[in-house]
């Protein structure tokens, strides 16, 4: 019954990525109940490709995969993800100024203001990457690619396992490497810079997958994707929002919510923007024309939601939960949009916060219900999509 390959693009974001985990319940409450995976290729970065990772995994049974992620979502402690102890992040703190002011003096001591070696043990915990080529080979999941930046090409660089007729690529600043993934692509996929540690993989170190990301869509489209859904973290309603005057010079932690913004957000925009405009001029190319001049551009259909209200805001309503030892890290008060709920908006790993995530993921998907079906009508007869 199915047409087309269908790609699901989960962007990077930090703790913003529980709200992919209510859209992609929704997504298993729209479709006819007991359906297969949904979706053959699954793109993943930073905290993302945690989530694809997890979903990958069960490839097999969609359902239970969904359960797992939204059980580890809804009971988020922030010290599972990085130290909070005032101890752990003094030594952070200690070893990056020491790093600014006198130099490194060891290669394997990692500057970071956080320490995300909980993060590693969680993840060691609950994935299993044996299941993916088993999932792989039984034809429930056609590729899986987990996004990083070289630190010293400044390539991005997707590492991708999934059907043997792919293919690596290599574009301007952009490539594709098929790997055997591991917790370390996690790690270094979501290795925000400064804040988390870079990883050592291959022959560089590794960070965050959003950094030098200029098409966050591109991975799933070379690895074969016909169509994509993409859950974006990025408020619609505040897109080109004016700006509210203020006349106070930016906090540090204002200041880093808004380099997090520019990786996190800006690229996967522009990318829609730039998929939305070849769809609309390919509309009034016809296809005998696109043949007879081999053409490789082809339309792709999209289907995008992102949340209906601001994280940020959000994120300030809940930083009440922010541990006391983050607070050296963050610049004290938080709870407003003007003192740094930005930068709150991707560190706050708190059950309160991620709650409130989950279910404005599922009610931005089920208020796109009818999208949602039309978008999969290709894999099921229109009897069960009724």
């Amino acid at each position: 019954m199915k047409t087309q390959r269908t790609g699901l693009i989960l962007s990077g974001g930090g703790a913003r990525a529980a709200y992919q985990v209510g859209v992609l319940k929704a997504v298993h409450e729209i479709l006819p109940k007991g359906h297969y995976n949904p979706f053959d290729i699954i793109s993943g970065t930073s905290a993302g490709a945690i989530n694809g990772i997890a979903l990958a995994s069960y490839a097999a049974d969609y359902r239970r995969g969904i359960r797992q992620l939204e059980r580890i979502w809804r009971h988020f402690t922030p010290d599972q993800i990085y130290r909070t102890d005032f101890w752990g992040i003094s030594s952070s703190l200690a070893r990056v100024s020491r790093s600014l002011f006198f130099g490194r003096r060891g290669t394997s001591d990692p500057a970071s203001l956080l320490d995300n070696s909980p993060l590693r043990e969680l993840l060691e915990e609950v994935t299993n990457f044996e299941r993916l080529q088993q999932a792989i080979d039984d034809q429930h999941l056609y590729a899986i690619a987990v996004n990083c930046s070289g630190v010293d090409s400044g390539e991005s660089t997707a590492f991708f396992q999934g059907h043997p007729e792919i293919e690596n690529w290599q574009r301007q600043r952009r490539v594709g490497v098929r790997s055997l993934l591991s917790i370390d692509h996690l790690m270094a996929s979501s290795a925000i810079p400064m804040i988390f540690p870079s990883v050592f993989l291959g022959d560089q170190f590794y960070a965050d997958g959003a950094v030098r990301q200029l098409a966050p869509i591109s991975p799933a489209l070379h690895l074969g994707a016909e169509k994509v859904m993409v859950i974006g973290v990025s408020a619609i309603t505040h897109r080109n929002k004016p700006a509210i005057p203020n006349t106070r010079y930016p906090t540090p932690a204002k200041m880093m919510g808004h380099m997090l913004n520019a990786a996190f957000l800006d690229s996967m925009e522009s990318d829609i923007e730039r998929l939305q405009r070849i769809n609309r001029t390919l509309q009034h190319i016809p296809r005998s024309v696109r043949q007879h001049y081999d053409m490789e551009l082809k339309p792709i259909q999209l289907l995008e939601i992102s949340p209906s209200r601001s994280l940020d805001e959000l994120a300030g309503e809940h930083a009440d939960e922010v541990p006391k030892a983050l607070r050296l890290v963050i610049n004290g008060n938080t709870n407003s949009r003007s003192n740094g709920s930005g930068i709150l908006s991707y560190l706050l790993f708190s059950e309160g916060y991620c709650r409130r995530l989950i279910c404005l993921g599922f009610d931005d998907a089920m208020a796109k219900a009818a999208e949602i079906r039309d978008f999969f009508r290709d894999h099921f007869d229109d009897s069960q999509l009724s």
